[in-house]
C-alpha cells in the first residue's frame, strides 16, 4: 500500500493514497468543519467551511482534496504541511458563514432546529456577529407544506445533502439545485411541490439537513386539542423504534431503551390510555406469517414482500408496480392497533368509536402520509387520526414540563399494551423478517425452536440472504433496508438472478430505528457513532429481556382471536386488518 507521510499543523502522518486531508486530519483528532460533507454521499466541497491551506496552496476543501496531491518541497522531496489554523484560513470560514446568513431566514428563536443547527453552532463558534455585514438582496423563498415533510428553502444552505440522500441512498431524486447563482433553490423539477411528485415521505432528506430547511409537518397542535377536548377518548401507542431513541432528546445516552419513562411519560400528558404499537406488531406477525404459509401451500404468488414501512410501499407502488401482487395485504402494525382500538377496544370498553382519537408515535415521517390513505380505515373512519414523530413527542414532552430523566418506569396499559420480544426488534432491519420466521418455522415444522435469534438476517449490509430447511420445505428469504437497496434487490429477481419466498424491506437506511423522524444527529458526529447499532442494540436486548419472545405465545392475542377474529386470516380479519394497494403515476 502507497503510503504519504506529511504533517498537518506540525503533527506527523501517514495515511494511504486516496485519503482526503479531511480524513487525514481527522486520524490525529484535528477537526475541520464541514457543512456540506457527508461521507461517501456527498464530497463535493461546496460549502467551503473545510477550506485549508495544503502546502502553500491557500484556500483548498479538504473534503475533496486528495493527500496525494500535495505539493512536494524541491530540496528535501517531502510533502509539505497543510495548515487548518491560520488566521486567514479562520477569516475565510468567518466570511463564509456571513454570505451564508445574509441570504438566510434568521428567525432562530422561533425555529425548530435551534440548538441542534449546524449552521447556529459553526457561526457561534467563529463568531458571526454582524449578521447585516452583507445584508442586501434576498432570495425569494416560499414554504411548501403541501406534504408531510415541509420545505421552507428560507432556512436552505445549500449544502445539497438531501440531494444527494434521496438520488444515492433512497433512489428516489425528486430534488435537486434549479436556476443559477445568487438564485438557486433546492426543489423538484418545474418548481412543483413536493406532494405533487413521487417523493416517498422517507424523510431521510430531514435527518441530513444541516438547517430547518426541511422538517416533519407538526401535529402536535391537533394532539394537544383533542387531549383538552372532554368529548374525546384519546389513545395512544408510541412505535418500537421510538423507546431506542427518545431519550436522546433529554441528554441519556444514545442506546438506552426508555421504555418504562416513556409509558409514564405519555400518561402524564393526559392520553387515556396508553397502548404499545408492539401489540399491532405481534398482531401483524400472526396475519403476515400465516399469509405466506398460505401463499406457499396454496402455489399463491411469490416472493411475499412485507409491507410495514409506508415508504417502501409508496416506493413499489410508483417504481415497482409489477410487484405489487408481491406485498403482503397485512396493514402496517400500527394502522393494525389502530382498527383493533376503534372496533374491540371500544366494543368491549363501551366507546362510541367516533370519540376516539387514535395517535401514533412514530419514528417515521411516511406514517404521517400513510394515516392519511383513504385504505387505512373503516366504517369512515381512519384506522389512526394522528402521527406524530419522535421528535415531536419530544417537544410534547418538554412543554408539559415534564422531567423525563427522573421519570419512573411504568407499564402500558392491560388489552393491547402487551406485546413479545419478537415485536420490539421490528424496529430494526432484519427485525420483521425475524419475527414472522420465529413464528412460520415452528407453525411448519410444529417444533419449538431451541434458538431464537435469526443471526443470518440481522446487520446493516443493504441486501442480507438466508436459506432455511423446513422439514424438506426450502424457504429463501432476503432483506434490504433503504429504497435504494430494495430496488436493486428487486431489479435482480425481476432479470432472474434470485429467486426467494419472503422479502423483508425497510424504506430507511437501518430500519425504523433510523427513521425520518428520530432524533438528528449529525453527519459528523455519525462518523465517531454507529447510530443504526446502538438504537438496533437497545431493541435487541430488549427482546432478550421478554418473558415471551414469539407472537403466537402471546395469551392477549390469544384472547383476541378467540373473542373477536376467530383465526389469523378470517374473513373479519381481512376487513380490518388488511388493505389493497395500487400503482401511482410519478407525477400527480
Amino acid at each position: 500500500m502507497n503510503m504519504i507521510n506529511f504533517k498537518i499543523d506540525g503533527v506527523p502522518v501517514s495515511v494511504p493514497a486516496g485519503t482526503t486531508i479531511l480524513e487525514a486530519a481527522k486520524s490525529v483528532g484535528i477537526r475541520i468543519p464541514t457543512l456540506c460533507y457527508m461521507k461517501d454521499i456527498n464530497e463535493i466541497g461546496a460549502c467551503r467551511l473545510c477550506v485549508v491551506e495544503a502546502g502553500g496552496r491557500a484556500l483548498q476543501a479538504a473534503c475533496v482534496y486528495p493527500v496525494e496531491a500535495l505539493p512536494k518541497n524541491r530540496e528535501t522531496g517531502e510533502y509539505m504541511e497543510v495548515k487548518t489554523n491560520t488566521p486567514a484560513i479562520r477569516n475565510a470560514r468567518k466570511v463564509n458563514l456571513e454570505l451564508l446568513l445574509s441570504n438566510h431566514d434568521k428567525k432562530c428563536l422561533s425555529c425548530p432546529r435551534s440548538t441542534n443547527c449546524e449552521f447556529q453552532a459553526l457561526c457561534n463558534e467563529y463568531g458571526v456577529e454582524d449578521e447585516d455585514r452583507y445584508a442586501g438582496s434576498m432570495t425569494e423563498t416560499k414554504v411548501d407544506a403541501s406534504f408531510s415533510i415541509v420545505r421552507n428553502n428560507a432556512k436552505c444552505v445549500l449544502c445539497r445533502r438531501c440531494v444527494a440522500v434521496c438520488e444515492k441512498v433512497q433512489d428516489v431524486g425528486v430534488i435537486g439545485p434549479v436556476k443559477r447563482g445568487f438564485k438557486t433553490q433546492i426543489l423538484p423539477a418545474w418548481d412543483m411541490q413536493l406532494g405533487a411528485t413521487a417523493c416517498i415521505n422517507c424523510g431521510q432528506c430531514i435527518n441530513v439537513c444541516p438547517t430547518a430547511a426541511l422538517t416533519e409537518k407538526d401535529d402536535t397542535k391537533e394532539v394537544w386539542e383533542a387531549l383538552a377536548d372532554p368529548d374525546k377518548y384519546v389513545v395512544v401507542q408510541p412505535a418500537p423504534a421510538v423507546r431506542a431513541a427518545l431519550g436522546e432528546e433529554f441528554g441519556i445516552p444514545m442506546g438506552t431503551s426508555v421504555t418504562g419513562k416513556m409509558a409514564c411519560a405519555l400518561r402524564r400528558l393526559g392520553f387515556d390510555k396508553v397502548f404499545d404499537t408492539d401489540f399491532g406488531a405481534d398482531l401483524t406477525i400472526m396475519e403476515e406469517a400465516n399469509e405466506l404459509i398460505h401463499r406457499v401451500k396454496e402455489n399463491g404468488v411469490l416472493p411475499m414482500i412485507t409491507s410495514c414501512s409506508p415508504g417502501w410501499i409508496k416506493f413499489c407502488e410508483t417504481y415497482y408496480p409489477e410487484f405489487i401482487p408481491n406485498l403482503s395485504t397485512c396493514k402496517s402494525p400500527h394502522e393494525m392497533e389502530g382498527a383493533v382500538i376503534k372496533s374491540y377496544f371500544a366494543e368491549k370498553e363501551g366507546i362510541d368509536p367516533h370519540k376516539i382519537v387514535v395517535v401514533s408515535v412514530m419514528p417515521c415521517t411516511a406514517k404521517k402520509f400513510e394515516c392519511k390513505r383513504p385504505e387505512m380505515g373503516h366504517d369512515g373512519m381512519s384506522d389512526v387520526d394522528v402521527v406524530i414523530t419522535t421528535r415531536e413527542l419530544a417537544r410534547m414532552i418538554k412543554q408539559a414540563g415534564i422531567n423525563f430523566a427522573s421519570l419512573p418506569d411504568e407499564d402500558f396499559d392491560a388489552m393491547l399494551g402487551d406485546s413479545t420480544g419478537a415485536a420490539v426488534i421490528f424496529g430494526v432491519t432484519g427485525g420483521v423478517m425475524e419475527a414472522a420466521l420465529r413464528t412460520a418455522c415452528e407453525v411448519i415444522t410444529g417444533e419449538k425452536l431451541e434458538k431464537l435469534e435469526f443471526n443470518d438476517v440481522r446487520g446493516f449490509e443493504g441486501i442480507k440472504e438466508a436459506s432455511y430447511n423446513l422439514k424438506g420445505l426450502e424457504v429463501k428469504v432476503a432483506v434490504a433496508h433503504s429504497t435504494g437497496a430494495a430496488a436493486k434487490l428487486l431489479d435482480a429477481v425481476k432479470r432472474g438472478e434470485k429467486s426467494y419466498t419472503f422479502i423483508e424491506v425497510m424504506g430507511c437506511p437501518g430500519g425504523c430505528v433510523n427513521g425520518g423522524g428520530q432524533p438528528i444527529v449529525s453527519p459528523t458526529k455519525r462518523l465517531d457513532v454507529d447510530v443504526k447499532a446502538l438504537r438496533a442494540k437497545a431493541l435487541y436486548d430488549e427482546d432478550a429481556a421478554k418473558h415471551l419472545r414469539r407472537s403466537h405465545e402471546l395469551p392477549a392475542i390469544h384472547k383476541l382471536y378467540e373473542e373477536y377474529f376467530e383465526m389469523p386470516n378470517s374473513h373479519k380479519a381481512h376487513e380490518l386488518l388488511h388493505t389493497t394497494y395500487a400503482k401511482r403515476e410519478k407525477y400527480n
